[in-house]
């Protein structure tokens, strides 16, 4: 079976395609692009030298954008995978951030591919709990949770 290669956000409609972490629409946002991998989640992102805290590391608040885009992303593929639905299918299922935990295990170097897995640990009505770990060169750096809440459909004049 081929994989999608499509992003889940590329299946965004453009009305929700701004967001400065995932949104393919922002020409000044990060882009951040999240598939499945089986049953969870991978996204993969190459830090520039500008994403620096200090020399040699990451910003941690690039790191909590790239939890949180690919957490509420995971949240949406999720949902669609649950329903039985293609994600290019109306009405839309697009999720928002309700919480947000990030845990810093270790700094993460300023250089190397971030690779972050996503895992769905509650799917129910209109909320998801995702689990997401980060790495770089196969070192764990940063874990975190998001909540996530189903957007509804009238939330954004189409």
């Amino acid at each position: 079976m081929m994989s999608d290669p499509l992003a889940f956000q590329d299946y965004y409609p453009e009305d929700t395609s701004h967001c400065y972490g995932c949104g393919r629409l922002n020409e000044h946002g990060l882009h951040i692009k999240s598939f499945w991998d089986g049953d969870e989640s991978v996204a993969r992102f190459t830090p520039r030298p500008y994403h620096t805290a200090i020399p040699g590391y990451v910003y941690g608040g690039l790191l909590a954008s790239l939890i949180d885009c690919h957490g509420t992303g995971t949240a949406a593929a999720a949902a669609y995978r649950v329903a039985d639905r293609a994600m290019d299918t109306e009405p839309a299922l697009r999720y928002v951030t309700a919480s947000l935990k990030v845990d810093y295990l270790r700094p993460t170097p300023l250089g190397p591919e971030l690779v972050l897995r996503g895992r769905v640990t509650e799917l129910k009505g209109r909320k998801a709990v995702i689990a997401i770990d980060l790495f770089a060169e196969d070192q764990l750096c940063v874990r975190g949770e998001v909540i996530a809440v189903q957007i509804p459909e009238d939330f954004v004049d189409r």
